[in-house]
Parts: structure tokens; C-alpha cells; sequence
């Protein structure tokens, strides 16, 4: 059997409209080659750690099936609503976590793409005390 890497090649990602407020949907603008005819969709996922420390507050953000994949070089824009704080740990909310992008084909992943997401309170506050609670996320 083929390898699916052989497949199919993630050649490029772009983070669009960023940087961008905590309720804003993330926006990727992905590229891919596709080298063969695929029988099945490619399944492309958004998750969102809400905390280093765990597993258990990942959110999946965003589901989609891309298919029929024509052979060559594809183009899209995935567009993933923004996470719901209210399953985030309160210290995790600010500072730095990851946003993964899977890529899946045939319940196999064979690309997972993540970026830092350092989330910063935009209004001057004291550093000893911190920032207002409960955290505006507007």
C-alpha cells in the first residue's frame, strides 16, 4: 500500500489577520499538492491547548472534510471559530499556548502544523496585582 505521505504535501501556511483579538476565528491559508487521485476526503482539524499542563482542555475548534481533491496543487482557507474561554484554566487564559492544525487522511494524520498563541491583556494593568478578574474578552 501507498503511504498517504507520499500523497499528499503540506507546502505552505499562512496565519491570516493576525494579530487579532481572543474572540476573533482563526483564519489559515493553507496550500497543498496533491499527487494522486485520493478515493476519500482529507480530513483537516483546529485544536486549541487550552492548557500545557493537560490534555483534557484541548478544543477542537473546527472539523472539515476537504474533498474531491483534484491532483496538483490545491488552495483554501480554513476559518475556525475562536476558542470558549470558559473551558480554559483562568492562568492559562493569558500568556503563550499552541493552536494545532492535523491533517488527516483516512482517520490517519499525517500533518500536524502548530503556532504559539500568546495571548496578551490589552489594557495597561499592574503587573503585581494583575489583570482585572474576571478576565474582558471582548
Amino acid at each position: 500500500s501507498t503511504s498517504t505521505m507520499a500523497l499528499v504535501n503540506v507546502t505552505n501556511m499562512v496565519v491570516l489577520d493576525n494579530p487579532t483579538a481572543f474572540g476573533n476565528p482563526f483564519q489559515f491559508e493553507i496550500t497543498f499538492e496533491c499527487l494522486q487521485a485520493l478515493e476519500d476526503d482529507i480530513e483537516w482539524k483546529v485544536i486549541y491547548v487550552g492548557s500545557p499542563e493537560t490534555s483534557t482542555h484541548d478544543q477542537v475548534l473546527d472539523e472539515i472534510l476537504v474533498g474531491p481533491v483534484p491532483v496538483g496543487v490545491n488552495k483554501f482557507v480554513l476559518q475556525a471559530d475562536a476558542p470558549d474561554p470558559s473551558t480554559i484554566p483562568n492562568s492559562n487564559i493569558l500568556g503563550v499556548t499552541v493552536v494545532l492544525v492535523t491533517c488527516s487522511y483516512k482517520e490517519q494524520e499525517f500533518a500536524r502544523i502548530g503556532y504559539y498563541v500568546n495571548n496578551e491583556y490589552a489594557e495597561p494593568y499592574d503587573p503585581e496585582v494583575g489583570p482585572p478578574q474576571p478576565i474582558e474578552l471582548n
